[in-house]
């Protein structure tokens, strides 16, 4: 019985920044929504300069805590609310959303953005969460968030600004941010 060496790991990429991308993937809510918001930022490599050819994924709860099965969930002006949205980065590696406020899936659990990020360089994509501003109570609460250290916290909290909330993501490096492992590799 021969003994064959593992296949070598691929990066992921390039293909992403024009193959993955589509009409619309970072309005999760029409222009204009009334409860509209904007999750914007950045993404940094290790030394702290802006990837310009990254893809960022992001998946919520609508603004009651709902999870969208796959048809969605219907809102009253008819617009489908699936909580889903896929945006490359631009040159200066600047992403921006429009979407919804979301809600908490469960009490006590601190309401989030589930973070995909997919560069080149990366052997896998990159998971994270970006949590709206929380009190103590909260952090508490929460079953992820309250396994973190405390000094990497701030890493998974999102700025508010005046459009609604920043979240720069940082690969490597000081001030790296907190990157969830789900043993799927």
């Amino acid at each position: 019985m021969s003994t064959l060496a593992p296949t070598p790991g691929q990066t992921v990429g390039p293909f992403f920044g024009y193959a993955l991308p589509f009409d619309g993937g970072a309005e999760l809510v029409p222009p204009g929504h009334p409860r509209a918001i904007r999750l914007q930022g950045k993404v940094f490599d290790g030394a702290g300069q802006p990837i310009p050819d990254a893809l960022v994924e992001l998946w919520q709860a609508d603004e009651n805590g709902t999870v969208a099965q796959v048809e969605g969930s219907r809102a009253r002006d008819g617009w489908t609310f699936t909580g889903f949205g896929r945006t490359p980065v631009d040159d200066t590696g600047h992403y921006s959303f429009t979407t919804l406020r979301p809600g908490a899936t469960e009490p006590g659990r601190a309401p989030f953005f589930a973070i995909t990020v997919f560069a080149r360089g990366l052997l896998h994509r990159l998971c994270t969460r970006a949590y709206l501003p929380l009190d103590g109570d909260a952090v508490a609460a929460d079953p992820l968030l309250s396994t973190v250290p405390r000094d990497r916290r701030a890493t998974l909290i999102v700025r508010p600004d005046e459009h609604g909330f920043v979240f720069d993501i940082r690969l490597q490096g000081p001030g790296e941010t907190v990157f969830l492992d789900f043993g799927d590799r």
